[in-house]
């Protein structure tokens, strides 16, 4: 008998996994995927100056095209308790919705992930082919000890994946509405500007390095970088932060800082944004000192095979043809597309890493059944 996704999405609920710990979160995905034949391999890892993360590989199979599930088991704190109406690790289900920290983000993707292999093994034995799940507990982190270390020992082994769906909440409004083709890039640049500081009452004999940095920042802030593409929307900069730390109304400062961040789409790379935002500063003028830091770049996987696969599972079963979008912020697809074809596709995201976060427990069995389809069309076998 295939396993009840339900069932497991409360049990991973019930492990309070708030990013780095996993509080046995993992031990449920083991023990359901042992019991199917899978070959699980922990992997812990520990960047410096990081605490130690774990996370699990598994295989069914070991030849052939390997079809990867990828998550996390990891998430946000619940906030204030008392915030709730339920137990934010209680996992209960109230009015045909499952409550809990991770219900949408994403532990009822992981448990559709594990029923519709079970369903799918039930039904035709297994593929000609792998099957694999990348279950990571550093998604909600600062996402150094998870998939992508992990991505780095299976390319170490000889070990590759040939296609992917990462459970990530990607709809909006209801099952089937979205999946995610791509996403953008995200780089926060921290800007200074320097001067010299002095008496406002003799502003000659001071150098003054706000003007200039308002300039730059109303230069870059008001100048759009593109008019977006085919797949992906305009890229846009947003300001964050501006800290001077000047105590006091009568002194021009040495410096003011800035920070903003820029989700740019493929028209783009982090050097180019660098060189645009240094042309900005040559024209304003002055001294500055400038660090980017990327989290991420743009990708895109192109309508094509593993996207026609998946879009036609999603409206097989919901009768909705989902929007291709590359919207939203950042996942570890942006790890997983150097080594294959990635989409995303999961539940809805409308409550997730709020107080009550839930999700449709239809949804759930719903999201298995897509999942379930995705590998009887990429192995070639007969949907349920």
């Amino acid at each position: 008998m295939a396993l009840d996704p339900v069932t497991l999405a409360q049990d991973l609920i019930r492990c309070a996994s708030v990013t780095p710990a996993d509080a046995g979160a993992l031990d449920v995905v083991q023990k359901a995927l042992e019991g199917m034949g899978f070959a699980c391999t922990r992997l812990p890892f520990q960047a410096p100056g990081t605490d130690w993360v774990d996370n699990l590989y598994a295989r069914l199979g070991t030849g052939g095209r390997n079809f990867c599930f990828a998550g996390h088991t990891d998430v946000v704190p619940p906030g204030d308790r008392a915030g709730w109406s339920v137990d934010p690790f209680g996992g209960e289900i109230i009015d045909g919705r499952l409550y809990g920290r991770g219900a949408s983000d994403m532990k009822g993707a992981i448990a559709s992930f594990i029923g519709a292999v079970s369903s799918f093994l039930d039904r035709n034995g297994r593929p000609d082919g792998s099957i694999s799940l990348l279950i990571t507990g550093d998604e909600e982190g600062p996402s150094v000890n998870g998939t992508k270390p992990v991505l780095d020992w299976l390319a170490a082994r000889g070990e590759r994946l040939d296609a992917c769906v990462v459970g990530e909440p990607t709809n909006p409004r209801a099952l089937g509405d979205m999946m995610k083709i791509g996403r953008r890039g995200s780089v926060t640049a921290t800007l200074t500007a320097l001067g010299a500081q002095g008496h406002v009452a003799y502003p000659h004999l001071a150098d003054n390095p706000l003007p200039r940095l308002v300039k730059a920042l109303s230069l870059l802030a008001e100048s759009p970088l593109d008019e977006g593409t085919d797949h992906f929307q305009p890229s846009t900069l947003a300001l964050t932060t501006i800290d001077v730390a000047n105590p006091a109304s009568n002194v021009i400062p040495a410096k003011g800082t800035a920070r903003f961040n820029i989700r740019f789409n493929d028209l783009h790379t982090p050097a180019s944004l660098e060189a645009h935002i240094r042309d900005v500063l040559e024209e304003v003028g002055g001294t500055w000192e400038l660090s980017l830091q990327t989290s991420g770049v743009a990708f895109l996987t192109p309508p094509g095979p593993l996207v026609e696969v998946v879009a036609g599972a999603v409206t097989a079963v919901t009768g909705r043809v989902p929007e291709l979008s590359t919207s939203g912020g950042t996942s570890d697809a942006r790890f997983i597309k150097d080594h294959c074809p990635v989409v995303e596709f999961g539940l809805v995201g409308r409550t997730m890493h709020k107080v009550d976060e839930n999700v449709s427990v239809a949804d759930v069995r719903d999201l298995a059944s897509i999942y379930d389809r995705v590998l009887s069309s990429y192995f070639g076998r007969p949907a349920a």
